[in-house]
């Protein structure tokens, strides 16, 4: 039998994945944020997304997304709009977009790793490596 257990915990990380500059949203995505907050898709798009677009110098490097909004945070620059800065949760858990469901996509993460290791180093339970 396979063992299925996780070697992270997301409730002692302060939130590094929401910190992520590029958090793509699909339609999917902006349809189950709709239902959640009981708006149109289109509202839910304008109020909670925005266009990403990077054209690389190669036609591969070319990007174009749909990315959830970030807001100044106290850790780090920005986060997710949807991080409850306070307790360093996701506010919208259950509708939460298709990347973050599977991040981070393994049995570990390697920033709670980090973390763990920094944390241990620094003689402090609490400590955040920010830079």
């Amino acid at each position: 039998m396979k063992n299925s257990k996780v070697n992270y915990d997301c409730a002692k990380c302060p939130g590094y994945c929401c910190s992520y500059p590029r958090i793509e949203v699909t339609k999917k995505d902006i349809e189950r944020l709709a239902e959640h907050f009981k708006i149109s898709a289109t509202r839910a798009k304008s109020q909670f997304t925005e266009r990403y677009e990077f054209i690389g110098d190669r036609p591969e490097d070319h990007v174009k997304e749909q990315i959830l909004r970030h807001k100044k945070d106290h850790i780090y620059k920005s986060t997710c709009q949807f991080l409850d800065q306070d307790q360093r949760r996701c506010s919208i858990y259950e509708a939460r977009p298709t990347v973050c469901r599977q991040f981070p996509d393994g049995k570990k993460c390697g920033y709670y790793g980090f973390l763990k290791f920094e944390r241990k180093a620094q003689g402090d339970k609490n400590f955040i490596p920010t830079a």
